[in-house]
């Protein structure tokens, strides 16, 4: 029972996420905007207080990799523009049918794997699975940001 809840409440905050990144879309970025995100989620690191949510190193390792392979995908569609007032995320059409994607596969995952482990313990695997692909994901965004707002600084210097 508490897999299913589980489930829904993933289909809830995938939703959630899209909503949110349709609206982020239509105002500048910023770097506070593109790395405080991880910052927030990282508070979630607090469940491994209790020993019910604890992995094992090769669970957090398993959890990481697939994490960080994820991220490729997020990292290859998150591509900025220069706008007049700023710079903003381009829309990629991609973004809903990997945003979707990706939920799926999750929650493939999870059914699989509740099997065989402890909910806690798959909660923790998650939340690392999570956490390993937000992180790369959002540190190239900022590196990616960081290079077109230097190059938009640099030009106006270059034309005088």
């Amino acid at each position: 029972m508490l897999v299913y809840l589980s489930t829904i409440a993933a289909v809830v905050m995938g939703t959630a996420v899209f909503i949110i990144r349709l609206k982020a879309a239509k105002k500048p970025v910023t770097a506070k905007k593109i790395f405080l995100p991880p910052i927030f989620m990282s508070t979630g690191a607090l469940m491994f207080i209790f020993p019910y949510f604890r992995v094992t190193p090769l669970e957090a390792l398993e959890a990481l990799v697939v994490g960080a392979l994820f991220s490729i995908v997020l990292i290859k569609t998150s591509k900025f523009e220069q706008k007049a007032d700023g710079i903003y995320l381009k829309a990629s059409k991609a973004f809903p049918f990997i945003l979707v994607g990706l939920l799926v596969i999750r929650i493939i995952m999870k059914l699989a794997l509740s099997t065989t482990i402890e909910l806690g313990t798959l909660s923790g695997m998650f939340w690392i699975l999570a956490f390993g692909m937000i992180v790369p994901w959002r540190s190239a965004m900022l590196v990616q940001f960081k290079k077109m707002e230097k190059d938009t600084n640099a030009q106006p210097a270059q034309m005088a």
